[in-house]
């Protein structure tokens, strides 16, 4: 079995804004094509035009009606990738040490040459945030995009995961979590962000951010209003001959 490293360096990962999401999953085709065309061996798919499709994927986006107890019913996109645990269990189960936890940056991956395909890390992972490629038969997930992290050639703006520089709603924030001062453990403090499922006892590190209260009127409001406003009864011109011959139709 694999062990974690007793402590890292830093702690990197995403933050995402469930407030800010729309749902318009530009992440996870980023995620695709970036993780197809560089780093590890290509995202399959089976039978992409047929009748029964399927892929791998690295990042998903879940759909959700919720009703609050003091609001309206909304609309929750919540995108779900690995979550690079403290305690990561995929890591601790791997039988070949093909999964594994960086000590520089606490980042969970996996080292396809040494995957067997087994799956156990797919079973222990809560979250559901690994898949078995089925044309190369081993574990893919989330790498936070380190070809481009730690790639000194790209421009800075460009060293963060593809997800994360492509999200048009800026729903999506990377930074290290470890260091008090940083934007996005700011942000997780001003916006009381939470882990997922942390009965668990996993300690992700990414972090989620609540979905803001929305407005409940009082009264009903015509949106439209101020643009139907009708046409002065003593209009000339143009307008006044408009008016006055679509009175007629």
């Amino acid at each position: 079995m694999t062990s974690l490293p007793k402590l890292t360096e830093r702690r990197l990962g995403l933050v995402i804004d469930l407030d800010t999401c729309v749902g318009c999953h530009a992440c996870v085709v980023a995620c695709k094509g970036w993780n197809t065309q560089s780093h590890g061996v290509p995202l399959s798919d089976q039978d992409p035009y047929g009748a029964d499709p399927s892929g791998t994927f690295l990042n998903r986006i879940h759909t959700y009606e919720v009703t609050p107890a003091d609001g309206p019913a909304q609309v929750v996109h919540f995108p779900k990738s690995c979550l690079h645990c403290e305690d990561a269990p995929c890591v601790t189960v791997c039988p070949t040490g093909a999964s594994f936890k960086r000590a520089a940056d606490g980042i969970v991956l996996v080292n396809e040459t040494d995957c067997i395909g087994c799956g156990l890390c797919a079973w222990a992972c809560p979250y559901g945030a690994r898949e078995l490629d089925a044309d190369e038969g081993v574990m893919k997930k989330c790498t936070l995009c380190v070809d481009r992290i730690d790639n000194p050639t790209l421009p800075e703006e460009d060293r963060i995961p593809a997800c994360v520089r492509t999200c048009p709603a800026g729903a999506r924030h990377f930074g290290d979590l470890s260091d008090p001062n940083s934007a996005i453990s700011a942000l997780v403090e001003e916006r009381g962000g939470f882990d997922l499922m942390p009965e668990q006892g996993t300690r992700p590190v990414n972090k989620y951010l609540p979905p803001r209260p929305r407005d409940t009127w009082t009264e009903e409001v015509d949106v439209l209003a101020p643009f139907l406003e009708p046409v002065a009864e003593d209009a000339r011109g143009f307008l006044g001959w408009l008016d006055r011959t679509l009175s007629k139709l």
